[in-house]
């Protein structure tokens, strides 16, 4: 499996008057992080809008598990992976850590999309590409 870990230094804008994450801040950061592993796979978001005729890859789901707060200043590890392939639809998990410990667990669906070919107006969901397959789970 395809795993891409990035660093993170929590900033002042991400926290709450209590200085902690406020947690929307980390769906922000978790989307970044799907992008960012997309890149890492050698598949951005141009290539992928260019190369395949997708428009993009929304979220449908996600969850978190929040185990362990973080405040301005400090450094996190987003741990990212492709968990399985549908279709169309793939699942993503984040893991966050703050040193060893694991702070976070967060879990998104998304899906592949493209134009209707029936009615361009709409959005339409397409399969993956074999080669995008094939990157993430052999890693």
């Amino acid at each position: 499996m395809f795993v891409h870990r990035r660093d993170v230094q929590i900033q002042w804008g991400d926290c709450d008057p209590a200085n902690i994450v406020y947690y929307p801040r980390y769906f922000a950061m978790f989307d970044d992080s799907t992008s960012i592993m997309f890149e890492a796979a050698c598949f951005s978001k141009q290539d992928i809008i260019n190369n395949y005729g997708l428009v993009g890859i929304p979220m449908v789901d996600t969850r978190a598990k929040f185990y362990i707060p973080s405040t301005h200043g400090d450094w996190i590890t987003i741990e990212t992976r492709v968990e399985s392939i549908k279709r169309s639809s793939f699942e993503v998990t984040h893991k966050v850590f703050k040193g060893e410990a694991l702070a976070i667990e967060a879990f998104e669906t998304r899906v592949l999309v493209g134009r209707d070919p029936n009615d361009p107006s709409k959005l339409k969901s397409a399969p993956f590409p074999q080669e995008i397959i094939d990157r993430f789970m052999k890693g």
